[in-house]
């Protein structure tokens, strides 16, 4: 029996890593001593390149380096989708108005915003999953995420194609998608501190180019 483990990369970042002190995280051993009793066979992990701000220029040579640290892992492939951000106007919150007065029906003020948006990840999860249960390539999967677009793919591969399919939700900060659950074969609701800390990288690795260390201010 062989478990297949699909990660959205953003979604366990944002979710479980961003304010924490664990950035530098093995997903192998990760999952690992979640899923101890498992064979892994391959780990697909979903990202797209970051793109510099002015106030953290730093932000795409830190991912680029921790992805560095990923390939360092046999098993575990990276899956790239793309990151965009375009000026938009939205509607400003709480709602403000021109005038103090607010006429019938007047749309609320808008502001320019920078939005900032990764493309392809949950596509490409969804697809990889689909494929790889199609050609038999797992009894079993693990989907790192908690993105409710993955629910159909998800709902196929256990009613259609009778897999096991693990939710393990990477949002520390919110409850799994009921979506996601009403689907997934069982969920684990979160990723506790404790297997995060145990599932650092060393500081420095060794790959093909040479040594390199984890990012200073990670």
């Amino acid at each position: 029996m062989t478990t297949n483990i699909y990660v959205d990369g953003f979604n366990l970042y944002y979710g479980s890593l961003a304010q924490s002190r664990y950035k530098w995280l093995n997903i192998a051993t990760m999952c690992q001593i979640l899923f101890p009793k498992l064979t892994i066979k391959r780990i697909r992990y979903f990202t797209a390149i970051v793109k510099p701000l002015d106030h953290d220029p730093g932000a795409p040579i830190r991912q680029t380096v921790y992805l560095r640290a990923l390939n360092t892992i046999p098993n575990l492939e990276i899956k790239r989708g793309l990151f965009v951000e375009w000026a938009r106007l939205m509607p400003q919150f709480p709602l403000a108005y021109i005038d103090r007065i607010v006429p019938p029906n007047r749309p609320p003020q808008k502001v320019q915003i920078l939005k900032r948006e990764e493309k392809g990840s949950d596509v490409n999860l969804a697809s990889y999953l689909l494929v790889d249960c199609f050609d038999n390539d797992f009894d079993d999967a693990v989907v790192v995420s908690n993105d409710s677009d993955l629910a159909l793919p998800i709902e196929f591969v256990v009613k259609k194609f009778k897999r096991t399919v693990t939710l393990v939700n990477p949002d520390r900060n919110n409850p799994p998608s009921g979506k996601l659950k009403s689907v997934a074969s069982s969920c684990m609701p979160k990723i506790n501190n404790s297997v995060l800390a145990k599932a650092q990288f060393p500081e420095t690795l060794t790959d093909s180019r040479g040594p390199f260390t984890k990012p200073s201010s990670w």
